[in-house]
């Protein structure tokens, strides 16, 4: 007799092979219970270190950079020097504005003093109307040159205080992209200083995954090359209010703690968020119940007349030599619980 090699013949023959031996030798059998357990998803993301307060300092002004006084990875205090770059010509021009700031001073006096005499002349009638009117002006005019060489005096020491240029809060220098000599241009880059007490975590996440109460023990973080694995718990949680329209993804910040060590902006971080979600029907057979065919992973369920039916399912998690059932199965029915041995098992 010629026999043809077809998976539906083969299916039919196990079954058919499994039937008979469960017609000698009885094999015990498990009737999948219904268990309401809350359902709690883990989910890692890939995310980044990031500084809360980081600030990139570019030049004001134009000029050779003639001092750098800090380098990368230096620590720097509020107000402390960074760099300076050539102001002759700056500090020059502040001079010059000061001097005519005592020019304009020395004429507003004399102004001040023409009028006072003027005003005792015109009291005692030796003066006009006219001449008082003149003296008036003249005072006026000089009190408001005076005051324009004062601001511009002031403008002129501000341009000058460019080419200093100073930390704006304690922190840690990042980077330093130029070098002694090299030429500052207005808005070019000179230095990046972040706060290394206001880090985070920053991660894009579903859209789908935030729409559940986020609390801060549902979330742990790991960063990758420190040298303790331990799982970090964010000191708080931000969830930015905008949604990618393409990604359908959401921006998480999340605070790390203050006094963590060796961890600066850049590292990569792994982001653990497990969201409770509503409780649901579990239905968990033995391992031993599945049944590999090719492709295809099921198991044999008694029907009505006890006899076994090759059904396929579709399984999830695995835990203590349990394995759950998506799909394929209802909690109250019926399955072989050592498939292979009822299979292996001589037919009497």
């Amino acid at each position: 007799m010629k026999f043809f090699n077809f998976p539906g013949i083969r299916t039919i023959i196990t079954a058919v092979m499994v039937a008979a031996s469960f017609g000698v030798q009885a094999q015990p059998v498990s009737k999948l219970p219904s268990q309401e357990i809350p359902s709690s998803e883990t989910s890692s993301f890939e995310g980044v270190v990031e500084a809360e307060r980081q600030t990139v300092i570019a030049a004001q002004v134009s000029g050779a950079i003639v001092e750098i006084a800090t380098r990368a990875g230096d620590q720097v205090k509020a107000g402390q020097l960074l760099i300076r770059i050539d102001a002759h010509a700056a500090t020059q021009s502040s001079a010059a504005s000061k001097a005519q700031v005592i020019s304009a001073q020395a004429g507003l006096e004399l102004a001040r003093k023409e009028l006072d005499r003027q005003r005792q002349l015109f009291a005692q009638d030796y003066l006009s109307q006219a001449a008082l009117d003149r003296a008036e002006a003249r005072f006026k005019v000089a009190e408001a040159e005076a005051h324009a060489q004062i601001a511009q005096a002031g403008s002129a020491e501000t341009q000058a205080g460019f080419y200093t240029i100073r930390a704006p809060y304690a922190g840690t220098i990042a980077e330093v992209p130029v070098s002694m000599g090299s030429m500052a241009m207005p808005g070019q880059p000179l230095m990046t200083i972040y706060d290394p007490s206001a880090l985070r975590v920053t991660s894009t996440v579903p859209h789908s995954v935030i729409e559940h109460e986020m609390s801060v023990s549902s979330v742990k973080m790991e960063i990758s090359g420190l040298s303790s694995k331990q799982l970090i718990i964010p000191t708080h949680i931000k969830i930015m209010p905008t949604v990618d329209a393409r990604t359908h993804t959401a921006e998480i910040r999340l605070g790390l703690p203050a006094k963590l060590q060796d961890v600066a902006p850049g590292m990569f971080a792994r982001v653990w968020l497990s969201v409770r979600e509503q409780a649901t029907q579990s239905v968990q057979i033995p391992i031993t119940a599945l049944v590999h065919r090719a492709e295809m992973t099921g198991v044999y369920v008694l029907d009505g007349k006890n006899q076994p039916l090759l059904r396929q399912v579709r399984i999830g998690r695995v835990s203590g030599g349990q394995v759950e059932i998506l799909s394929g199965i209802s909690p109250d029915e019926r399955v072989v619980q050592d498939a292979e041995s009822a299979l292996a098992a001589p037919a009497h």
